[in-house]
């Protein structure tokens, strides 16, 4: 750039390298995703497409929020998203809605199924970085690199703070209770019965409250389990998340798990159980009176 000395200062920011100017203007945004694949930006982002409710809500909660364009039908939080346009799913995405977005950068999932149309979206010269939204530990790196890919640097370090902050208290009370973890089987889903494993940040923010999830030595997200496996687990309660359980104690079957019989289900209907972000602190902290409340 003619007139301007490029001092390019390069600023080594979590996963990104964010050159510099001599006026402080970026006018480079280099990172790795989770792919391990490189994303390049001449500037931060001003039109995102995020098909990932996680990052969704990370954008309008580190004050990026205008910038999303796009989004997914499970993105929906805060209400605000709710009024962005939904390009459908985001596993696998509609490579042609996405692409009518006209967006410069786009948020996706890392997981197998979306290999390909990230290459199609990347073959149209459009900007994208496949990021794993799997742990709560990893939510506070995550904020702070969509701060760095849409210029709210600010906003991302203080949310990132604050998360950070309030997992550690809710680890630390977790800690001092001094009482046993309460056994509690997580029910993704009953028909065919999904229970949910160590693999799933749900089961992490389920022991952060003071439980214990009866399959933690199932290492995966989930697993298709049978109703003896159930029983032989002998959970204490069971945590319903949203849309299963609701037939649990009408079903002679599930007569067998003295949780159903004595009423033990606590169903975990909050939103902000269906993706890890920024409200999952106090959505752990609302669990554990809740864990604390069973006879």
């Amino acid at each position: 750039m003619r007139g301007v000395s490029l001092r390019a200062s390069a600023l080594l920011l979590g996963s990104a390298l964010v050159c510099l100017p001599a006026g402080g203007a970026p006018v480079r945004i280099v990172a790795v995703d989770d792919a391990g694949d490189t994303v390049r930006l001449d500037a931060p982002a001003r039109r995102v497409v995020s098909l990932d409710p996680t990052t969704t809500e990370l954008l309008f909660a580190i004050g990026a929020g205008h910038t999303v364009v796009g989004r997914t039908d499970a993105c929906d939080f805060p209400a605000e998203a709710k009024q962005v346009p939904s390009l459908g799913g985001g596993i696998p995405p509609n490579v042609e809605a996405v692409a009518g977005a006209r967006p410069d950068l786009v948020l996706l999932y890392h997981g197998g199924t979306n290999a390909e149309p990230a290459a199609r979206i990347r073959a149209l010269g459009i900007p994208l970085a496949r990021l794993r939204t799997d742990r709560l530990d990893g939510v506070p790196r995550l904020t702070r690199l969509l701060g760095e890919f849409t210029g709210a640097g600010r906003g991302a370090d203080s949310v990132a703070r604050l998360f950070s902050r309030d997992l550690a208290r809710e680890r630390a009370a977790s800690e001092a209770a001094g009482t046993a973890p309460v056994p509690v089987l997580i029910l993704a889903w009953d028909q065919p019965l999904i229970v949910l494993g160590a693999g799933s940040y749900v089961s992490e923010a389920v022991e952060l409250a003071g439980a214990r999830n009866v399959f933690d030595d199932v290492a995966s997200t989930s697993a298709q389990v049978t109703l003896e496996a159930a029983v032989d687990r002998e959970p204490r309660a069971i945590l319903a998340m949203s849309g299963s359980g609701e037939t649990l104690s009408r079903r002679p079957e599930w007569r067998t798990v003295s949780a159903v019989r004595e009423g033990r289900i606590l169903r975990l209907d909050e939103s902000a159980y269906n993706h890890p972000g920024p409200r999952m602190p106090v959505a752990i902290h609302e669990l554990r009176a809740r864990l604390a409340a069973i006879p």
